[in-house]
């Protein structure tokens, strides 16, 4: 990659710790050179999901709750709540990996067509305990006022 400095060769490197081989084999990728190019904005970004329907919730989640996501998709716990659901969390990823797929493609995120995810607990009526639904909405890192 034409522009990518000695520096920034040297962190990623380290970041993931590659061997000078592997890093090469990284940077190769077109994919990747594009994803980099792009990488800065994306960290602008706050990724939010939100809970807009909540019953019987062991984990006692509720309308309102939000976890938070850094734009590489890392949950940022310290604004979260205090119990998170494996079972609520394990239900979005593929809404933040559409997210950034669709921010990477140039296209803003939160254009994604189908934007909701339900924890995989079915409800008391249908024979589980209770249900949490879900909703995804990216935004700039200023607006929530994080550190960077």
């Amino acid at each position: 990659m034409e522009n990518i400095s000695d520096e920034m060769f040297k962190n990623l490197r380290n970041h993931f710790g590659y061997s000078k081989e592997e890093m090469q084999v990284f940077i190769s990728n077109v994919r990747n050179q594009d994803i980099l190019s792009k990488t800065p904005d994306l960290l602008n970004k706050t990724i939010i999901i939100e809970v807009i329907e909540a019953r019987g919730c062991n984990s006692q989640h509720k309308v309102g709750d939000k976890f938070y996501f850094d734009g590489a998709g890392n949950l940022l716990t310290k604004y979260c709540p205090k119990r998170i659901c494996i079972y609520a969390l394990g239900s979005i990823d593929h809404l933040l990996y559409t997210a950034q797929e669709l921010f990477y493609a140039g296209v803003d995120p939160n254009e994604i067509r189908f934007n909701r995810a339900s924890c995989i607990d079915i409800g008391l009526k249908c024979g589980g305990w209770g249900n949490v639904l879900m909703e995804i909405q990216v935004v700039e890192r200023m607006k929530l006022n994080f550190p960077k």
